[in-house]
C-alpha cells in the first residue's frame, strides 16, 4: 500500500487500550484524492467547445463538479465497512458482509470503481488513489466468485 498517499490510523487511535487489541484490528485507511479523472474530462471539454459551445460548457461544469467531489469526499476503509465521508460527516456506510463483487474498470488507466452489494449496485468515478483502493479491497473484501448453475442445482 502506498503509505505516502493514505492517512492511516492504528488501533490505539481507534480507542483500543491494549497493544494486543490494536494488533487484532486492521488499520483504518483513508484514500487520498486523485484529480486525473476531472482533469481528463476537462481536457475532453476543450475540443467540444469548438464543436458546440453548450455541450463543451456542460462537460466542463461536470469536470468542475468531479474536482469538487474529489476535494471533499473521502473513502475510509475500516475493519468492517467502507465508509464515505464529506469532511467529518459520514454520508454512507457499506459493510463488507453485504458485498458480492467489486471491480476497477480499465486497470491501465483506472477511471471507474464498481461494487455490488446484496441489494444495490454502485459506480463511482476514480477520484482517489487506485493502488491503495485495490490493496484495501483485496485485504478486506476479497473477490467472491459467482456460483455456477451446476453448484446451485445440487
Amino acid at each position: 500500500m502506498d503509505g505516502v498517499f493514505a492517512k492511516i490510523y492504528d488501533g490505539v487511535n481507534m480507542g483500543l487500550s491494549s497493544p494486543q487489541a490494536a494488533a487484532l484490528q486492521p488499520q483504518t485507511v483513508i484514500l487520498s484524492p486523485r484529480y486525473w479523472v476531472p482533469l481528463g474530462v476537462a481536457v475532453f471539454a476543450a475540443p467540444l467547445f469548438i464543436l458546440n459551445l453548450w455541450v463543451g460548457a456542460v462537460v466542463l461544469v461536470f469536470s468542475a463538479f468531479l474536482a469538487v467531489q474529489a476535494a471533499t469526499l473521502r473513502f475510509h476503509f475500516t475493519s468492517s465497512a467502507l465508509e464515505l465521508y464529506r469532511g467529518e460527516t459520514q454520508l454512507r456506510c457499506f459493510p463488507y458482509v453485504d458485498w458480492s463483487n467489486w471491480a476497477i474498470f480499465w486497470p491501465p488507466v483506472p477511471i471507474l470503481f464498481y461494487f455490488r452489494e446484496v441489494n444495490s449496485i454502485h459506480f463511482t468515478p476514480m477520484l482517489f488513489d487506485p493502488k491503495t483502493l485495490q490493496a484495501c479491497l483485496e485485504e478486506r473484501c476479497p473477490h467472491k466468485l459467482p456460483e455456477t448453475p451446476a453448484k446451485t442445482a445440487k
